[in-house]
């Protein structure tokens, strides 16, 4: 398990989405042992015009990985797999 947050979950307060997304994620981090962060994009101009339409969004190693809802076995799946 590497020391660096691999998962990102951008997020307003408020937001009900984000809510069920950091459960998600919870559940998520529970089996592979992976960390996440929560960036909030109040006050962020670049977050805010980037994700603000489709908040929560989550990002894996830095790309978008969805947004709106966790995909919680595709996201479990691309957390397990080797990278080639």
């Amino acid at each position: 398990m590497s020391t660096a947050a691999r998962l990102a979950l951008i997020t307003r307060p408020g937001c009900h989405l984000c809510d069920d997304a950091k459960a998600a994620l919870e559940r998520v981090v529970a089996v592979t042992g992976d960390r996440w962060v929560e960036k909030d994009v109040t006050g962020d101009v670049e977050l805010e015009r980037e994700y603000g339409d489709r908040l929560p969004v989550v990002l894996l190693d830095g790309k978008e990985h969805g947004y709106w809802r966790v995909e919680e076995e595709r996201l479990l799946r691309d957390l397990t797999t080797p990278q080639l």
